[in-house]
This record gives structure tokens, C-alpha cells and sequence, in this order.
């Protein structure tokens, strides 16, 4: 009998699991008969009538001493179980103590209900298919027995509720056995989540990290690029306007139209360089670059930088923007009069305070620019802080590691 093309799909997905489970199952199985079948053999020799006192202690303690000892081995065998039959990596180091609780118990138990799930089966196959070999009987048999097609039917609904039962037990015994393993075979979930933090924080620091770098090749070729392009474009539209002097005045007026909209673009490109990467960064250090923000501000600045030890590239950008953005947001909000900017290395923190004597009030879920320096600082693990009463002062602290 065919199956409904239908059914065919979910059948044969059916019939793949209870493959790999059933697989996965005698696998574990004979592994831990192995692993069992010779320390729990030598108990026999306390029965010898030869029997020392030495060989009786070592029957004692041999079953739990060789998986002990045997523990590393057992555990390499049951990850590439697990790996080739499932497709669940179970990464060490793990805990030998674990190991070992999975190896006495966890294993045996799951063993042997793969045992019990295996007896089930077997008694429920042939209960299920009790109309297709009953009629092997002899016919007498069937003739002295008239009603047993009615007491067939339930051995059939026994048998296929005992073969339901083995399917889903099995099912349960990987999933529990997948579960204890992962558990106990794998790291301890502190260190894991330890090791976790420590793969995400060395990541995101190159992330950063690169993409500092492809901020800098982009400045350096607007740079060398498109800035001296315009600016020579620019001087040679100043020289035809300087010495061209007989042209009609439409031409002299497009060309100056020209000279000032080079020039235009020159300052903008210029602004968008700086915003990218600053030269003067690299070249002369974050007092120098400051020094500029500071000038450029179009309120007062005052300035204070005493960092003796340069910190790392990357967190010397982030310092950078900082400062600028916070600057940008004193000019743009708080209707102040003056800034004060202060950024002093001590050991291995780089910390900078923004203060400005505006009306205060700033609040960064209002969206003045606070959570991006907020997410500036939390990409180098630093920390940021504000302080901005009603009436002022307003003051942004932030902290940054100098070594990434």
C-alpha cells in the first residue's frame, strides 16, 4: 500500500529522525556498556577462593576508579557522538567533576531507558501486527477460537499505543541526553559567558577599530583627492579672473560665480574631511586637534589637555568627536556664554569634561545628540555622565580606557 503523495513528506521526515535517533541511542549505548563492562567485572574476584585482601580492595574500587580515569577519553567519544549523529558541537574545557556526574549518571540513565524504549518496541510491534501474523496460526486454532478478532483489536491498540509510547520516549532520551551534555560535557556557563564576553569585546574592538581605519583612507583620499582637484580648480578660475580683464562682463561675472562656489566647496569638503578623520590627529596629538575644535567653537573656549602618554588611535578619534559633538551641542542648545574643556590622562583612563554655563535642562531621551556620545563612548567600553540642573551649569563627563 502506497502512501498519500500528502503524507509522504512528513512520513519520511518521521522515519529520518527515528534513524538518527535510534542510531544516536546504540551508539550511547555501546559506549557506556564499554565504559561499564569492565570495572563492573571485577567484582567476581572477591567470589575466588584465591581472593587477597589486595585483590578484594581492587574489585571494590575498580568501578569507580576507571571511569575516573578513563573520564577525558569517555568524553572526547560522546562530543564526536554528538557532533556526527546530531550536529551538536559541545565545546570543552568542561569541568572533570561534571564529566564524570554525566559518565556515572546521566549516561547509564539515558542508556537504559533506551533500553526500556527498545523493549516496548518490541513488544508492541508484534501486538500491532497481530492480524497480519495470526493468520499463521493453525486454523483449528482459529475455528476453537471464535472471538478473537475482538480481543485482536485491543492487543493491536496496545501494541500501537506501545509503539507511540517507545517513538516519543526515544525522541524525549535524545533531547534529555543532548540537554545533560551540553550541560555537564561542555564549559562550566560562567566561564562560557565569560568566554563570550571576551570574544564580543575583542571583536567589537576591531570592528571599532576598522572602522576608524576606513574613516581614515577615506579622509586621506578626499584629502589628496577631490579637496586638491577643487582647490586647483579654484586658483585657476582666481588667475583667469585676475587676468582676464577684456572678457564681457557676462563671461567675468559666470567666472566668479565659479571661483566662489570652488571656494564654497572647498570649505565644506573641508568640514566634512575633519569630520571623518582629522590629519592634525595623527600628526601632532589630540592637544593640537582640540586646539582647533576649541578655536573653530563659536562661543569661548577654554581649554586644558594634559595627557603626558598618547592613549591608542581609536580611542584617541572617540575623544575627539566627543569633545566636537559636545561642543556642538553647547552652541546648538544651551544658550551659553562660554565652555570649559578639560581632558586629563591618569593611568590608563582618559577623562573629559564638557562643562558649559547654559540654562541646563539637557536630557538625552529628548534626543540632543547625548545618546550618540553616550554610544561614542560605550564602543571603547567607556563610560559618559551628565549632570544639567534647571538653570545650569551643565556638565558631561566621560571615561575612556587608553588601551584597547
Amino acid at each position: 500500500m502506497r502512501l498519500p503523495t500528502a503524507l509522504r513528506p512528513a512520513f519520511e521526515r518521521t522515519l529520518r529522525r527515528l534513524r538518527r535517533d535510534l542510531l544516536f541511542g546504540a551508539v550511547g549505548a555501546a559506549v557506556q556498556f564499554v565504559a561499564w563492562a569492565i570495572p563492573m567485572s571485577m567484582p567476581w574476584l572477591i567470589y575466588q577462593d584465591t581472593t587477597t585482601l589486595g585483590e578484594i580492595t581492587l574489585a571494590l574500587t575498580l568501578p569507580l576508579t576507571i571511569p575516573a580515569v578513563a573520564t577525558p577519553v569517555l568524553t572526547r567519544v560522546q562530543r564526536w557522538r554528538f557532533k556526527a549523529l546530531l550536529g551538536i558541537e559541545i565545546t570543552g574545557p568542561a569541568s572533570a567533576p561534571r564529566q564524570l556526574w554525566y559518565h556515572l549518571l546521566a549516561g547509564p540513565a539515558v542508556a537504559w531507558g533506551g533500553v526500556l524504549a527498545v523493549v516496548m518496541a518490541l513488544v508492541g510491534l508484534p501486538a500491532a501486527t497481530v492480524y497480519v501474523w495470526v493468520w499463521g496460526v493453525p486454523l483449528s486454532w482459529r475455528l476453537d477460537h471464535v472471538g478473537y478478532s475482538t480481543q485482536a483489536a485491543y492487543v493491536t491498540a496496545g501494541g500501537l499505543i506501545l509503539l507511540a509510547l517507545a517513538y516519543a520516549l526515544v525522541g524525549a532520551l535524545v533531547r534529555l541526553d543532548a540537554r545533560a551534555a551540553t550541560a555537564l560535557l561542555g564549559p562550566v556557563p560562567a566561564r562560557e559567558l565569560k568566554r563570550r564576553v571576551e570574544d564580543l569585546t575583542e571583536s567589537r574592538a576591531g570592528a571599532v577599530d576598522a572602522a576608524d581605519a576606513e574613516r581614515r583612507r577615506i579622509e586621506r583620499d578626499l584629502h589628496d583627492g577631490a579637496q586638491q582637484r577643487l582647490v586647483s580648480m579654484a586658483v585657476n578660475l582666481g588667475l583667469a579672473k585676475a587676468t582676464l580683464t577684456d572678457l564681457p562682463d557676462e563671461a567675468r561675472q559666470v567666472i566668479e560665480e565659479a571661483h566662489r562656489e570652488a571656494k564654497g566647496a572647498i570649505d565644506e569638503l573641508s568640514s566634512l574631511v575633519r569630520g571623518l578623520h582629522p590629519a592634525v590627529l595623527d600628526e601632532l596629538g589630540l592637544d593640537a586637534a582640540l586646539s582647533g575644535i576649541a578655536a573653530r567653537a563659536p562661543l569661548p573656549v577654554r581649554l586644558h589637555v594634559h595627557v603626558p602618554e598618547r592613549a591608542a588611535p581609536t580611542v584617541e578619534a572617540v575623544a575627539y568627536f566627543v569633545v566636537s559633538e559636545a561642543l556642538a551641542n553647547v552652541a546648538k542648545h544651551a544658550r551659553a556664554e562660554r565652555a570649559d574643556v578639560t581632558v586629563v590622562r591618569t593611568g590608563d583612563t582618559l577623562r573629559i569634561v564638557v562643562e558649559d554655563d547654559g540654562e541646563g535642562g539637557a536630557d538625552a531621551a529628548r534626543g540632543t545628540g547625548l545618546t550618540g556620545l553616550a554610544k561614542r563612548a560605550g564602543s571603547v567600553d567607556g563610560t559618559f555622565g551628565i549632570s544639567s540642573p534647571r538653570g545650569g551649569p551643565t556638565v558631561i563627563t566621560v571615561e575612556l580606557p587608553c588601551v584597547l
